[in-house]
Parts: structure tokens; C-alpha cells; sequence
């Protein structure tokens, strides 16, 4: 197989993947559009690393797509990888980062998307370096981490306490309990 060959579907198959990841992306964000008038505590989501680079990526990816399809008029699809790759580090990261981290009135918008209070298992806080807050999901493995600024620190863990108050955040039900622990000890 010769890289002619090879090349322009392994652009398709990334375009594919990027698509995916753009839909993703801006279906987090209009859910959160949905969810911001309830927000209790929020902030603006950290910058990754290699941030700068992303988007400088964006730049090269627009200026090849313009190549390919103005310059050279090859069709459409030959620019399909580079333009999905292009709106993901030019439109969908910034699009993600504007998501304000933090608590709201029906759960939790970490790192990784949005857990409702219901969904939580398991809380867990770090404090090696970063503060994180990790959540843990009631019925299936995985954990959300939620990265605090230490200026929101004790702010977070009084909002934690009124969730376990008011019974929005429960840990009962798994086995072994007793009943002879108080759920705010977990926070």
C-alpha cells in the first residue's frame, strides 16, 4: 500500500474521531448554557497543558485547508480530517474551558463533564500539590476529579455539607453500613 493511498483515510478516520469529540464538546457546552443559572459555586476551567499550541495548531490546520481547497480545489473531503482537527483546537477547546467548574443546584461539573449529586458514591478530597475533589460514581468504576482554587477551598466543602444536609449527596446503601457513621464526616 503507498502512502497516496494510505494518507487521505487515515485524515478521514481522524476527521471521524474529531467529529465525534466537536459533537461531544458542544453538547457539554449547551448543557451547561442549560445549567448556569443554578450555579452555586463556580469558576473558569484551567488552561491544559500545551494550550498555546492547540491553538497554534488550529492556525496551520486553517491555513492547509485553505491550501487544499482554495488553492489547489481539491474536493471537500480531502479536507475533512484537517477541518475537524481544526475546529476542535480552534473552536471546541476554547468552547469547553468557558464551562464554569464547580458546584450547581442539581450536581457537580468536574474535569471530565457534569455528575448529578444523586450519582455520587464516594467524595474524596487531595490536597498534594492541587486541591482536588474526587468524585466517585455511585454504580459504575470510574471518578470525576474537580480541581479547586484554594481561594474557593472552604466555600466548596460548606457546599458539600449543605448537599449532605439537605440528603442531595448520600453514601448509604453500600454494604457494611451500619448506620453508625454521619454521612458530613465524609466531606
Amino acid at each position: 500500500m503507498s502512502l497516496d493511498y494510505l494518507l487521505p483515510r487515515i485524515l478521514i478516520l481522524l476527521g471521524v474521531g474529531f467529529l465525534a469529540a466537536n459533537l461531544f464538546a458542544v453538547l457539554q457546552f449547551v448543557h451547561f448554557l442549560r445549567l448556569r443559572r443554578s450555579a452555586i459555586l463556580t469558576w473558569r476551567g484551567r488552561r491544559p497543558p500545551f494550550y498555546g499550541l492547540g491553538r497554534t495548531l488550529a492556525v496551520v490546520l486553517a491555513a492547509l485547508v485553505i491550501v487544499k481547497l482554495g488553492v489547489q480545489r481539491r474536493p471537500p473531503m480531502d479536507a475533512f480530517g484537517e477541518s475537524m482537527m481544526m475546529l476542535y483546537y480552534g473552536v471546541a477547546l476554547p468552547l469547553t474551558l468557558r464551562i464554569g467548574r464547580g458546584f450547581y443546584e442539581d450536581g457537580i461539573w468536574a474535569e471530565g463533564g457534569f455528575m448529578p449529586y444523586a450519582q455520587i458514591g464516594g467524595l474524596s478530597w487531595r490536597e498534594d500539590g492541587a486541591i482536588t475533589l474526587v468524585l466517585i460514581h455511585r454504580r459504575r468504576q470510574f471518578a470525576r476529579k474537580l480541581v479547586v482554587p484554594r481561594a474557593h477551598y472552604g466555600e466548596a466543602r460548606r457546599v458539600l455539607l449543605d448537599k449532605i444536609a439537605a440528603h442531595d449527596i448520600h453514601f448509604t446503601g453500600k454494604s457494611l453500613d451500619l448506620g453508625a457513621r454521619d454521612e458530613k464526616d465524609d466531606v
